[in-house]
């Protein structure tokens, strides 16, 4: 199967079913329920003698095969049972998510780090991707149609170009990437003068050379003075958050940096957003060997107050990589979550999706699904029915691969889990955007060493 003829195929999400009772099903519930009923009767009428001493009227229990129609399956509002037992039911099982798959680039040292910005102003949709191992920053000219022609920013700089944010860093107009190097201990952005195609457009500026292990990027107006400030993370080495302030003259100097907090395991995740909707912008962070998905508040003047933490959850272990999205549509910003990666696959207590329920700053755990490696989760509404689907990678060697989570109901903890693509080892990153101009949120995936590629999967109609 070449890349372009890969396919792959979610069901249509069931219908949302707010405000009923549990002493009230809909039609639909209590046709599947009668279904399942009588499905469950005719198999123990032909299923042999009942299992002595199991329960029941004459101590037996049913047992149906590995795989059948009753012990396989979709999950559809608490409910399992296949495709063909709800067709059965009246409701056909349709395909919403319909995606064809594309190589982009390989030949990669080492794909970490992804982002999405139109840097050529044309109306589209391009991407930015670093490769850590040969030294190396691109972007990636989309067409309009989804296809990609690359362009370096830079070539040739040791240290380790790995995550990177895009933004309008000097005002000008024109859009900038802030990058770390992860080797050197380096945060540095490339100013974008306006002809991005030429590599001689853009220039290097220093933020930082003293953040040990700089991680992950992002940009926010932390301070509230109308320019893009820079917050991040130090890995294992730095061991801390660290902010960054743009006072107006980016190119002219190293930025004065403020620590967040430190004394920390092994800081990954750092990403802004009003998590307390109160006009500011906040950061949500993980401390991944520490067990910590944190949130910091931003005082409104974090150069004099400094930030204020809170820990959304301190047990499940591993949090990596997510995002804040309004998942249960109320109008505040949820957390999405994956954890698990680069760990053992036998770590309790980790290795899945899960979303946390803002409730006015503090939250709520909802598990989506378990994941092996789960590496990064991201949101985007797939099949157009008004709520927040996920598409998520693992890491791994052998369990590397990217899948799409449909959301039927996210009040009933409704997830379909379907593959993308099953084996791709060492999936690092995931992002969606449309790329092809129709409409349509498609997805945008790096893998390192094992892979060492980029691939974007457009969503096709049906």
């Amino acid at each position: 199967m070449t890349p372009g003829d890969a396919r792959c195929r979610c069901p249509r999400g069931a219908p949302r079913r707010r405000g009923l009772t549990r002493t009230r099903l809909c039609s639909r519930e209590l046709r599947v329920k009668t279904l399942l009923c009588t499905l469950l009767v005719a198999a123990a009428a032909g299923c042999g003698n009942p299992t002595p001493g199991s329960g029941g009227p004459r101590g037996g229990r049913l047992r149906l095969p590995h795989g059948s129609p009753l012990t396989s399956g979709v999950r559809i509002s608490g409910l399992s049972l296949t495709a063909a037992a709800e067709r059965t039911a009246g409701r056909a099982v349709e395909s919403t998510f319909v995606f064809s798959e594309r190589l982009i680039a390989r030949d990669y040292g080492y794909a970490f780090g992804l982002a999405l910005a139109d840097l050529d102003r044309d109306g589209d949709l391009d991407f930015t991707s670093a490769d850590a191992l040969k030294n190396s920053l691109s972007w990636f000219e989309n067409d309009g149609h989804g296809r990609f022609r690359r362009h370096t920013i830079q070539r040739d700089e040791p240290g380790w170009f790995e995550r990177h944010a895009v933004g309008d860093i000097d005002r000008d107009g024109h859009l900038d990437i802030v990058v770390v190097k992860n080797l050197h201990g380096e945060v540095v952005w490339f100013r974008n003068q306006g002809a991005p195609r030429d590599a001689a457009s853009w220039s290097r500026h220093l933020i930082s050379d003293q953040l040990p292990g700089a991680y992950d990027v992002t940009l926010g107006d932390f301070d509230g003075d109308g320019d893009l400030d820079v917050a991040a993370s130090s890995w294992i080495k730095g061991k801390r958050f660290e902010w960054f302030e743009n006072d107006g003259s980016p190119r002219q100097d190293a930025w004065r940096g403020r620590i967040i907090e430190d004394s920390l395991n092994e800081t990954r995740e750092v990403c802004a957003a009003d998590l307390d909707a109160d006009g500011d912008t906040d950061l949500l962070a993980t401390a991944t060997a520490d067990d910590l998905l944190l949130w910091y508040e931003n005082s409104g003047a974090p150069a004099v107050d400094g930030w204020k933490r809170h820990v959304i959850d301190g047990q499940t272990r591993r949090p990596v990589h997510g995002e804040a999205a309004d998942l249960d549509r109320d109008g505040d910003l949820d957390v999405l979550m994956a954890f698990g990666s680069f760990s053992p696959s036998d770590v309790v207590n980790s290795h899945q999706i899960a979303w946390y329920e803002n409730r006015s700053g503090r939250f709520t755990k909802h598990a989506i699904c378990k994941l092996v490696n789960a590496t990064e989760v991201v949101s985007a509404d797939f099949d157009g029915d008004g709520d927040l689907d996920l598409v998520a990678c693992a890491w791994g060697a052998e369990t590397g691969k990217v899948v799409c989570i449909e959301n039927r109901d996210v009040a009933a903890a409704a997830w379909i889990v379907r593959p993308l693509k099953r084996r791709w080892p060492k999936a690092s990153g995931v992002l969606t955007g449309d790329f092809d101009g129709d409409g349509r949120p498609d997805i945008v995936g790096s893998a390192e060493r094992g892979s060492n590629e980029i691939r974007c999967w457009l969503q096709q109609a049906k």
